[in-house]
This record gives C-alpha cells, sequence and structure tokens, in this order.
C-alpha cells in the first residue's frame, strides 16, 4: 500500500485550484466577478477621504480565447485615495494582503477579490497585469507585476516613475483576462444600475466591447460618514483572538487591559466584570493561564452588562440617500424608506435600511423586483438563499392590501462590520435570527406606509368611480323629472354634482 504524502500549498495555490469559492465559476461569471471586485475597492478608495467617487471601466476585446469565449482586457480608474507605492505590489500581487482587516464597515471583506481578478486573468492569458497610481504627490508609480502563485508573492516585471504634472490622484487597474461578455452583459449591466442606486453619490462610466457608452451620473455630492475604526466587543471575542489581544497589550493590569481592548468598555463596567469573573483586577494580563484565558472567554460571552455597540464604525446610506438613489434610478410614483436603529448579532454591530417603491419606473415582472445591498454592495446571484428573500416570502401581504402582480420594488440594504455572507463569493446573507428580525420590522414599517398610499388610491378610485356614475345619470333624472312634472326648464344640477365632488375630495 503507498504511503500518503503530505505538502503545504500557499493561499495564491489555494485560491488557484479552488476559485469558484470566489466567484470566478465560468466564464461569464468570472468577468463579472472581476468587474464588481475592481469597482468595490474603487468605491473604498474614494469613499475612505469622501471623494464622491469617479469610476471608469472599459472592456475591449483582443481576440478570441476558444469556441464560446474570448480574451478582453479590463481597465478600471478611479479618483480614490491612491495606493503608496511600497504596497502596491502585495496589494495586487499576494493573496489575503489587505487594508481591510481593521474593525470597520468596508465593501471588501477577505483581503480577496482585487488579487483573485488578477490571478485570474493570469492563469487564463498568461499575461501581466498593470496597476498605476498616485496619492496626490508629484510622482505616479506604475508596475507591471504577476502573482508567484506557489510561493504568493508578487513578480515585478517592470516598474515606472512619472512625474505627475496634473495632480491627478487615484488608481488604474489593467489587465487581460478570459470571459464570455455576451452571456455576462445582463448581470454587468444590472450591477451598475443598482451601484448607482446604493451609491447615488457616485458617477459611473462603462464601455463595453462594442464600444457602447453606459454612463450613470450622481444624483447628489452629499456622502455619508466614513465608519471609524472600533475595537472588538466583548460578545465577539472568542479565545484566539483574546490570546493574541494579550499578547500585544502593554497593559500590566487586568482592569487597564479591558479598557484598552474592548469596544465601550469603561471603569465601571470593568470592574463589574471583574467581580463576576472573580478576577483581581491589579493581575497582569500575561500571567494568565490557559485555563484563565479559557474560562475569561467563557465568562465574556455569559456577562449580561456590556452595553451594546454603538454605529461608529458603521457608514450607513441614511433615508435620504436611500430615496435619492432609488429615486434617481426607479422613479417612482410612490417611495418610502426606513432606517433601523443599530442592533447586534454575535457582538457585531449592523443597520437595515430598506426602502418599498410603488409604479412609475418600476419593473412589471409578475412578481416584487427586489434590490438586495450588503455594505453598498448589489447582490446578484442566489436570491432565493438570503435571509431577505425569505422573510418576504412569509409576509402576509394581503393584510397590506398588496398583491403580487403589482409593480412593487423592495430595496433592502444591510451594513456591518461583517456581513454574515453564506459564501466568500459574498452573493447572499445567512439567515441569522438577529437579521432575520430587524428585516422583518422593517419590512413590515415600509409595509404599512405603503397601505396607507393603496387604500388613498383606493378611495380615490371610487370617488372616481361614483362621480362618474353621477355625472352620467343625473342629467338624465334632471330631464326625465322635467317631463313628469310638465315643465320646459331642466334644473341646474351644477351645484349637486359640485357639492358631491367637494365631499368625495374632503373624504380623501
Amino acid at each position: 500500500m503507498a504511503q500518503a504524502t503530505f505538502e503545504e500549498i500557499s493561499a495564491s495555490d489555494f485560491f488557484y485550484r479552488n476559485r469558484d469559492i470566489a466567484g470566478f465559476t465560468n466564464p461569464s461569471r468570472a468577468i463579472f466577478a472581476a468587474i464588481r471586485e475592481l469597482m468595490e475597492n474603487s468605491l473604498d478608495a474614494a469613499e475612505s477621504q469622501k471623494i464622491p467617487p469617479d469610476i471608469y471601466v472599459r472592456l475591449s476585446f483582443e481576440g478570441e480565447a476558444t469556441k464560446d469565449t474570448q480574451i478582453y482586457k479590463l481597465r478600471v480608474e478611479d479618483n480614490g485615495s491612491g495606493i503608496q507605492p511600497r504596497f502596491i505590489p502585495s496589494a495586487f500581487g499576494q493573496v489575503l494582503y489587505s487594508s481591510k482587516y481593521k474593525l470597520k464597515q468596508t465593501r471588501g471583506t477577505f483581503g480577496l477579490g482585487g488579487k483573485m481578478a488578477v490571478l485570474y486573468g493570469q492563469v487564463t492569458t498568461h499575461q501581466a497585469a498593470m496597476v498605476t497610481s498616485c496619492t496626490g504627490q508629484s510622482k505616479i508609480y506604475s508596475f507591471k507585476l504577476m502573482i508567484d502563485i506557489q510561493r504568493n508573492r508578487p513578480i515585478i516585471l517592470d516598474r515606472k516613475v512619472l512625474i505627475n504634472k496634473d495632480n491627478w490622484r487615484g488608481t488604474i487597474v489593467e489587465f487581460s483576462l478570459e470571459g464570455d461578455y455576451l452571456r455576462a452583459m445582463p448581470k454587468i449591466l444590472e450591477y451598475f444600475k443598482q451601484t448607482a442606486m446604493v451609491n447615488p453619490y457616485a458617477n459611473l462610466t462603462f464601455v463595453d466591447p462594442k464600444g457602447r457608452l453606459y454612463k450613470f451620473t450622481r444624483g447628489t455630492t452629499a456622502m455619508p460618514e466614513p465608519p471609524s475604526e472600533t475595537l472588538p466587543h466583548p460578545y465577539g471575542v472568542d479565545v484566539e483572538l483574546l490570546q493574541r489581544l494579550i499578547q500585544i497589550t502593554t497593559e500590566n493590569n487586568m482592569a487597564g487591559f479591558l479598557k484598552g481592548n474592548f469596544h465601550r468598555v469603561g471603569d465601571i463596567t470593568a470592574q463589574k466584570f471583574l467581580d463576576f469573573s472573580q478576577l483581581s483586577p491589579s493581575k497582569n494580563p500575561k500571567k494568565l493561564s490557559h485555563e484563565e484565558i479559557v474560562r475569561f472567554a467563557q465568562n465574556l460571552k455569559k456577562y449580561t452588562d456590556f452595553l451594546p455597540p454603538d454605529a461608529s464604525c458603521l457608514s450607513p446610506l441614511g433615508e435620504e440617500l436611500l430615496r435619492a438613489g432609488v429615486t434617481k434610478e426607479l422613479n417612482p410614483e410612490y417611495l418610502v424608506v426606513y432606517q433601523r436603529k443599530p442592533s447586534t448579532y454575535a457582538g457585531h454591530p449592523f443597520i437595515v435600511e430598506m426602502a418599498i417603491a410603488y409604479g412609475g419606473g418600476v419593473p412589471k415582472r409578475g412578481s416584487f423586483v427586489i434590490y438586495r445591498f450588503a455594505n453598498k454592495i448589489p447582490l446578484l446571484y442566489d436570491e432565493a438563499s438570503d435571509v431577505s428573500y425569505r422573510v418576504i416570502s412569509a409576509m402576509n401581504w394581503r393584510r397590506y392590501k398588496v398583491a403580487p402582480d403589482m409593480p412593487i420594488a423592495i430595496v433592502i440594504h444591510i451594513c456591518s462590520t461583517k456581513v454574515p455572507y453564506k459564501t466568500v463569493g459574498k452573493e447572499f446573507i445567512a439567515d441569522r435570527p438577529e437579521v432575520r428580525r430587524e428585516e422583518a420590522n422593517a419590512l413590515r414599517e415600509v409595509s404599512r406606509q405603503l397601505q396607507h398610499f393603496l387604500s388613498r388610491q383606493e378611495h380615490v378610485h371610487m370617488e372616481k368611480k361614483r362621480l362618474g356614475i353621477f355625472s352620467k345619470y343625473l342629467p338624465r333624472i334632471a330631464q326625465f323629472s322635467t317631463m313628469l312634472a310638465g315643465e320646459t326648464r331642466v334644473p341646474d344640477i351644477e351645484k349637486l354634482l359640485k357639492s358631491v365632488q367637494k365631499y368625495g375630495a374632503e373624504e380623501s
């Protein structure tokens, strides 16, 4: 019997072998994922500096690859914060190397997307990527690079330094990849439309392989406040994280350790928790035994008097921006938006925002149109697996005078420091009880307001029908009554019609 052999592979090699995990499942899905991942990086880079984003995306045809796929060149350019030159090679050539591992709301989560796009382009076309960036200084830095897949390291093939004569700031990423744009086109265009909806302060430009220009112009220059970095909440800490915090802490007593490393823990809370855990406030955290650390982590979850996380680490759209985005893209007849108060799951803060739009430019599909967003990212795949779909399906819509064939769009946005995605591809959100409850409460609120609108519409319709009947039959009744009375002059019925119309207006 042959003996089993063991080997170690790098992160790049793992995702090279398993690129389906990151959403690069086939040529059409891959070209969509590459555009999406790079655009999300660009939006984050602009919003971090509170700069209204201007993003240019161009996809140009380079040649045939196989019978069903082609080679394209993708170029994504933004006006964001730019990247310092010493970080550029690793930022695009080393998987799981990222600036987004801080505890705050960002679109990127895994430090994976942009590198996966470059990696996919490399393994399908065997060509290098070009990355050009400037932080607004006097020099622009341009790198030609590839990824050493086995060692998970960038390979720098060329490096240029240019003079920044135009005071340009931002990043340009350009590389070739294999894809199937014809099949991907509907999803890509829908992605741009929904991105413009949830980022109404962004200018988005897309040029497709046939040279067709799609431009989504910003509807406002107002922007949400950028999220601030926060500390871990006690309810979200496990033994591993606790050990890491103990290793790096400079505090020499437990009270200082709690206050300096955990979110919303002050003197009183720290003292009460230490009493609860039967730990001395003066004990050095580095002298805790393994058993004490395990017990400490367990007590963090058991203690019920920790304050809930605040929302300073989040950057929700807010009702005004959500209203502006939905109005810009759908132009509905009626629109109601609503933002829930911050809530938490497993120690992670999150906020649910919701809108319901009726009529106007809402697509008529014979069922509700659902727009799902997480941290301002459109979620276009696997709708039926998402918690929001289950919440909407479980709703008793008859109670709110809503029929499935009505032109209704439901917009759901969840923002969090850690969105509970079920896959690395970030396409649908897990059915967490806390998230389900918040979405259900938000949906009930917007549905109640829609019910009031539909009731008024129904009342107006009934009044119009009633007035139509009066207008049709009163003249005949007046004429017939005149004949029966033997009179020649028909009575004036205008006053009666006006009084009926006035009564109907007052009722509505």
